[in-house]
């Protein structure tokens, strides 16, 4: 169910101060609304997806379930003191900090592990602490919409939520520590090394299948901020989606859409959901689209820094993706050739039909990861081909340069010809 006019009648969580109770209020009439049944079915790979909310109609005082009770034994979520996560965090030190976001700060820290006894080990285990910004708009809101997706959905490529604290007006989750942080990071950051052709793949397939996870439910979830920053990646690599506080119920029955405030982030938000509010499963293939692209040329969604007409990345992308030799004038110049020319053409033919502007001619994301999966095993080296060398632009021959003036022997002996030995 939709919540259309947001702005001026929403539904806003409460929770009392020792986090027992959770009612459901309108913010229009300031009284406790009809509420239809929140439990929905979800696919058989995930268990049935129920939200902390109150049941009744306007003429009865609906129940309100105890949250601690909803959290520790429906969800099988671990509860946690403020202190405690205090403690795990160092006093939430400033080089504990793993990032920062719309929702709060994200600190390392330190737990005790839970052996299959159900009591604490004398080994610890490390861990992701996000405390809910209290000055945020949307906090508790969203802090309540990650622990009821994450805390049900299970799957290899969504972030593992693994407990809660909820005391007086502090909020924090406590996720699986994610090794090696964000693809944004490796991505744009200029202190990491680029990532591998074959590595970009992994990380494209398996932010795939986490969608594909949360579109394929039989009540499916709208996942609504797929970005480079909320993708997290794990000691090998493996992407996993995190951060699911925007994540949406699709739409039910005879329903095309879901009418929503606009929320995301510019830049990777579907046009049509940006200039109406409707948002389908299809938003979501349009963001991974982006994501796909700027896995492939090494660009940003927005960048104001480029020249002017490279600022947006979509639009100035889009005429390369079906031409194939002009394709390789915009993979990203770090890769230095080292990328399968197939398995560029076919990438970019997926984000080409995922950024489509006819929503309907997008592909479900069941199908991206079909078309993924053999990308992953492509050996067909640019570097070796005749077509990498004419193709790439003065400009892009001079970045490579700058990037690395020499290269190995065995990429040399792979036949490396210079712009000069075309002409």
């Amino acid at each position: 169910m939709g919540d259309e006019k947001l702005h001026s009648c929403s539904l806003i969580y409460f929770c009392s101060n020792s986090c027992k109770e959770e009612t459901v209020v309108d913010a229009c009439k300031g009284t406790k609304p009809a509420v239809r049944s929140s439990q929905h079915n979800v696919h058989m790979r995930s268990p049935s997806v129920q939200h902390m909310s109150s049941e009744g109609n306007e003429n009865s005082t609906p129940s309100t379930p105890k949250i601690e009770d909803f959290l520790q034994k429906k969800l099988k979520l671990r509860a946690f003191t403020y202190s405690e996560l205090k403690a795990a965090t160092r006093n939430f030190r400033p080089d504990s900090t793993l990032g920062e976001g719309g929702f709060g700060t994200v600190y390392k820290g330190w737990i005790d592990e839970i052996g299959s006894s159900g009591l604490k080990s004398a080994s610890s285990i490390t861990v992701a602490v996000k405390v809910l910004n209290q000055e945020g708009s949307q906090g508790h809101r969203e802090w309540l919409t990650e622990v009821n997706y994450l805390g049900q959905l299970r799957h290899p490529n969504l972030v593992k939520l693994i407990g809660y604290s909820c005391e007086n007006e502090d909020r924090l989750l406590v996720y699986e520590f994610m090794a090696r942080g964000s693809l944004e990071n490796h991505l744009f950051r200029k202190s990491k090394p680029p990532l591998s052709w074959a590595m970009r793949m992994k990380i494209a397939l398996g932010a795939a299948k986490g969608l594909a996870f949360l579109h394929g439910a039989e009540k499916s979830v709208i996942y609504r901020d797929f970005k480079t920053s909320n993708i997290l990646l794990d000691s090998d690599y493996n992407a996993k989606l995190s951060d699911f506080g925007l994540a949406k119920d699709g739409p039910e029955g005879d329903q095309t859409h879901v009418s929503t405030r606009v929320m995301g982030t510019y830049g990777y938000a579907a046009p049509e959901y940006v200039m109406t509010g409707h948002l389908t499963w299809r938003s979501d293939v349009y963001s991974f689209g982006v994501v796909l692209l700027e896995l492939l040329t090494g660009r940003k969604s927005m960048d104001k820094t480029r020249p002017n007409g490279e600022h947006n990345l979509v639009e100035w992308a889009r005429p390369y993706l079906r031409d194939q030799r002009r394709l390789l004038q915009i993979i990203d110049p770090r890769l230095e050739g080292m990328y399968s020319v197939k398995g560029a053409q076919k990438a970019a033919s997926i984000a080409f039909h995922c950024l489509s502007h006819t929503p309907k001619t997008r592909p479900m994301m069941s199908d991206v990861v079909q078309t993924l999966e053999p990308l992953q095993h492509m050996r067909d080296m640019a570097n070796a081909s005749y077509f990498f060398v004419a193709g790439m632009t003065e400009t892009q021959n001079q970045e490579s340069k700058n990037l690395s003036v020499m290269r190995s022997p065995m990429q040399v002996a792979l036949g490396k010809l210079s712009v000069a030995d075309v002409a």
